[in-house]
């Protein structure tokens, strides 16, 4: 497992992230993960501008209907 530091945080964050990890039964180190590991996933906005930019890079004119395959298949018999 990876570690991290980080330094000059405002004591007003600190407090704030021990609150809520006493509101949820937890230590400040689980509140952390926890908030790091959500904070990592992507939201379902996030997934769909990823997968808009995917799909503007795939050209369109690649695209075949199957339909138009088959029949040039069965034609060429």
């Amino acid at each position: 497992m990876a570690q991290v530091i980080v330094r000059n945080l405002d004591e007003a964050v600190v407090a704030g992230l021990k609150e809520k990890a006493r509101l949820h039964g937890r230590s400040l180190e689980q509140e952390l993960r926890s908030v790091l590991a959500q904070a990592a996933g992507f939201s379902p906005a996030e997934r769909l501008a990823i997968a808009n930019r995917i799909r503007a890079m795939t050209s369109r004119a690649a695209t075949l209907d199957s339909t138009d395959v088959i029949r040039a298949d069965r034609d060429r018999r």
